[in-house]
């Protein structure tokens, strides 16, 4: 199954070392082989990279590895293909433009069925994966619902949570989502997240020999929150998600929360 990491900062931040762990577990330490993706956000626009190659050996991962990209929302993702051709077109991570606004989208899991279920509106697929599908069905949903960005967004929040929690119920779909400003992330079965603010400390990646001390790197004011399928490094104390959770996360802080229990 395909891996997801995410970043929201409340400065422009280097996401290079969570970056440098997830693309080793794209064929070096893990399965995940089948392409990779990643979206840097800046303000309203966004810089995207996209590889078939296998992350660990990329050649564009590899030129990114040296480049300091400063964003306040990262969603990156890397593949083991399920549903949809080793194609670029079908690579992660998805975008669109809703609000005049760009969507971006990334997602783990599979569905039986989603082609013959979700109903599309004026949002198509590009490519033939079920995830472009359902991201597509999704942004959808949420405009018959919200012709114009709400004013108080947890409506909002609430619709994905509700429509995700339907896919949930009959297979696995986790979800990275975000229009620039917040970052929403749903667990069906797996997702970790921590927040680094002060005082920082170092880090240990664990996938790869690479530590950093993110004391000489940031500022006391930094707050910074990395979501991942699973946790990037090993001297740090990951939180993990419930299934049927989502949180959304707004400048590098959780700013709302929804789950099954609520």
């Amino acid at each position: 199954m395909c891996q997801l990491m995410g970043m929201s900062a409340n400065v422009p931040t280097d996401a290079l070392f969570s970056f440098t762990g997830l693309v080793e577990r794209a064929g070096r330490t893990d399965v995940h082989r089948d392409g990779w993706g990643i979206s840097f956000y800046q303000g309203k626009g966004s810089q995207d990279f996209r590889g078939l190659n296998a992350g660990s050996d990329c050649e564009v991962a590899q030129f990114l590895k040296t480049q300091k990209i400063k964003s306040d929302i990262v969603v990156g993702h890397i593949r083991q293909a399920n549903v949809g051709a080793l194609t670029l077109e079908n690579t992660h991570p998805f975008r669109r433009e809703l609000w005049g606004r760009y969507f971006t989208f990334a997602h783990n899991g599979q569905i039986e069925g989603i082609f013959d279920q979700l109903t599309l509106g004026r949002f198509k697929p590009v490519g033939s994966t079920d995830s472009e599908h359902i991201f597509c069905w999704l942004l959808h949903e949420i405009e018959q619902a919200f012709p114009e960005p709400p004013v108080d967004p947890k409506p909002l929040y609430d619709l994905i949570y509700r429509h995700l929690g339907k896919l949930h119920a009959q297979g696995v779909c986790n979800v990275l989502l975000t229009d620039g400003s917040v970052l929403i992330a749903y667990c069906s079965n797996r997702l970790q997240w921590i927040t680094r603010r002060a005082p920082f400390g170092s880090a240990l990646l664990k996938d790869i020999e690479l530590e950093v001390d993110f004391a000489t790197e940031t500022t006391v004011n930094d707050v910074v929150t990395v979501i991942a399928t699973q946790a990037l490094t090993t001297n740090e104390t990951w939180q993990s998600f419930e299934p049927n959770e989502l949180m959304v996360f707004e400048q590098g802080e959780l700013n709302y929360q929804v789950k099954a229990t609520d």
